[in-house]
């Protein structure tokens, strides 16, 4: 118990009278840190604010793991009014709770009006987003999740998907997209709704299942399944056998 509070007097002071230097990590917190030496973890409470290289948090209790030193995080976990801003990963993220896996640039929010935002993307949900920085994996799950970035709308309450850098972009070439209700998609000029919405960028397909409606144009079709060519700007819709595939034309003059 000691050394628990002599590790944490010196931590408290180094970080309060010295500037934090390049390589540093400084925190600040209003009630107190405890330090487990052989856990190699510490917990912050309230009001908590961490300022690095790479990354800002404020939260209200944060636990740290570490590797070598207090300063070398490995993963934090937060909870309450999270705020979590980093340049170099190029994310914003808010929720009730956060986790990130900082070498493996993997992060986590959760809680009512979580989101991600990124410089190409932005992910909200009543749920939880993940992201994968360094492979480009994400999923959004819960209710009010929503992906939209310049070119695409996406709403239902299971995004799953990939990112690839594409021109300095980020550009989604894999998506699973799932609700027990309606999926929603915009691109462009199209609008889709179905209970689940597929896409293969190496096939160039988007595949829609179950009480399917394409908009485009003047033109609204529904069916029961249906692919979109995107490739060559096609699409086609089926029936089973109890429905038949319905067309409705606008004339707008």
């Amino acid at each position: 118990m000691k050394l628990i509070v002599k590790i944490i007097i010196i931590f408290l002071i180094s970080i309060t009278l010295n500037a934090r230097e390049i390589g540093e990590t400084e925190i600040t917190t209003e009630d107190g840190i405890e330090v487990f030496q052989n856990e190699k973890f510490y917990l912050l409470k309230k009001n908590v604010n961490i300022i690095s290289d790479n990354f800002t948090l404020s939260a209200d209790e944060v636990k740290i793991n570490f590797d070598k030193s207090l300063y070398d995080i490995t993963e934090l976990d937060a909870n309450g009014n999270v705020d979590f801003k980093s340049n170099e990963f190029e994310i914003i993220g808010n929720g009730n709770f956060l986790n990130f896996k900082v070498k493996i640039e993997k992060i986590k929010v959760e809680g009512e009006e979580s989101q991600l935002i990124t410089s190409d993307v932005k992910m909200f949900s009543d749920g939880f987003i993940e992201v994968n920085n360094l492979n480009g994996d994400f999923l959004l799950k819960g209710i009010n999740s929503k992906l939209v970035n310049e070119n695409i709308i996406i709403k239902a309450e299971t995004i799953n998907g990939k990112f690839s850098e594409n021109n300095n972009e980020k550009e989604i070439t894999y998506l699973e997209v799932i609700d027990k209700n309606i999926s929603y998609i915009k691109n462009n000029d199209t609008e889709m709704y179905a209970k689940k919405i597929n896409f293969d960028y190496n096939t160039s397909i988007i595949e829609l299942i179950d009480d399917v409606i394409i908009i485009r144009d003047e033109e609204k079709i529904t069916g029961d399944y249906g692919t979109l060519d995107t490739r060559n700007n096609s699409y086609k819709i089926k029936s089973n056998n109890q429905n038949k595939v319905k067309v409705i034309i606008q004339n707008n003059e």
